[in-house]
């Protein structure tokens, strides 16, 4: 059925949740992954120019290397489970134009994400990547959401 699947990472637990849901499907369907990241940009919130590129390389490198640290999980557990698997890390503004722009450039069929769950004012508020990508997006997705507990309402 999905022959490509598409999993956008942000490090978190849920992100970690829909890694291994990306991975099941990519088992049962003998389908490939490609594991993104999204950089957010460097912005400047200072003031002297010294501080400035001092602050920039450390800040780009660290970035840098949390998107690796990241996408080292999504290579592992393909490997594990035998999938073939490619990652890709990028600078985007705007992390819901990165993934639909890789996912529509890698010729994915699917796109599996994570979504906290956030409704009402939190969800107008902080945004949602999943919302925009749902949005705008032509390709079919995948949500994952948080599990609750019993009792708990969704999005606590």
């Amino acid at each position: 059925m999905f022959k490509h699947l598409l999993v956008p990472t942000d490090g978190s637990a849920l992100s970690g949740a829909a890694i291994q849901m990306t991975i099941t499907l990519a088992v049962e369907n003998g389908a490939r992954i490609t594991g993104l990241h999204v950089i957010p940009e460097f912005h400047v919130l200072a003031y002297g120019s010294e501080m400035i590129a001092d602050n920039e390389e450390r800040i780009i490198q660290s970035a840098r290397q949390r998107a690796d640290d990241y996408l080292g999980v999504i290579r592992r557990a393909a490997a594990e489970a035998g999938v073939e698997c490619n990652t890709v890390s990028m600078n985007r503004a705007h992390p819901y134009e990165a993934i639909i722009s890789v996912a529509t450039e890698q010729n994915c069929d699917l796109i599996v994400m994570a979504s906290h769950g956030r409704s009402g004012m939190r969800a107008f508020l902080l945004g949602s990547e999943t919302q925009k990508v749902l949005t705008h997006s032509q390709i079919p997705i995948l949500v994952v959401r948080q599990s609750t507990s019993a009792g708990e309402p969704p999005g606590r």
